[in-house]
């Protein structure tokens, strides 16, 4: 098996070398190709104004000076186009990527952008809490990931779905269990702009989040099964058409 390796975290990024190991305990033929610089938050962009530039690392490591949208077809369509990857891995990402944060994850867009060109493709992130974010667990994805993705490969992931999996804040022993969930939502009323000053008094502004206490979320979400010190596993579909309002338009304006 063909596993090509990308994250958003960047090249230098210790959770791109947990994905690695978990790549590397499934397949010895692993390609890496991530963003030369962090790219947290860029969601599923292109680089379509600026020229992509690759850098060869090492081996079959390479970085792009690019989105990890740049960096998926970077791989598929020059680095590996007469042999396509079979799997691509996205992660291990820096804090977890459950709830609304998958529509802004670079994490999650890397595995989008492979499902978009046909290969099954898997995203992974680890969850932090206060003051562990210097020193996540990182051994809960590398001894819980290589079986989970051999069980979902073995399933048959449908076309045009990729997998989200979040492991949580806790040690590999103190995992209780897996859970198939859906997308969770948080109350955005906590989102909010921070607005501060520069050493020359000129305004600047940080997207930051209030502290207040946090509602219990919904049974069979992702942000349940963290917070149950589950692992979360998500199937995401890439249609997002509703289908029910959908026919109910269809009705109206037809």
């Amino acid at each position: 098996m063909r596993i090509l390796v990308t994250n958003d975290d960047g090249i230098h990024a210790p959770g791109l070398k947990v994905c690695e190991d978990i790549a590397r305990a499934i397949s010895e033929n692993v390609w890496v190709v991530a963003p030369e610089t962090d790219n947290s938050g860029v969601s599923h962009s292109l680089s379509l104004n600026d020229p992509l530039r690759l850098r060869h690392v090492e081996g079959n490591r390479f970085a792009v000076k690019g989105t990890p949208t740049d960096c998926v077809i970077m791989a598929v369509r020059h680095l590996m186009s007469d042999d396509r990857p079979d799997l691509i891995l996205s992660g291990v990402n820096r804090g977890q990527n459950v709830a609304e944060d998958v529509g802004y994850s670079g994490t999650v867009a890397g595995a989008m952008e492979g499902t978009l060109l046909g290969i099954p493709s898997v995203a992974l992130s680890q969850a932090y809490g206060p003051g562990n974010r210097d020193n996540p667990p990182w051994d809960t994805g590398r001894r819980f990931a290589p079986d989970l993705i051999r069980q979902i490969l073995a399933t048959g992931i449908p076309k045009d779905v990729l997998i989200n999996i979040n492991f949580p804040d806790c040690h590999p022993d103190s995992v209780q269990g897996v859970a198939v969930t859906c997308q969770g939502k948080r109350d955005q009323e906590m989102l909010r702009i921070d607005p501060r000053f520069d050493g020359r008094s000129n305004p600047y502004f940080w997207i930051a989040f209030a502290r207040k206490g946090k509602p219990a979320p919904a049974d069979g979400t992702d942000l349940s099964a963290l917070a149950g010190n589950r692992i979360s596993v998500t199937p995401l579909r890439l249609d997002m058409t509703d289908e029910p309002f959908m026919t109910k338009l269809a009705e109206v304006l037809g």
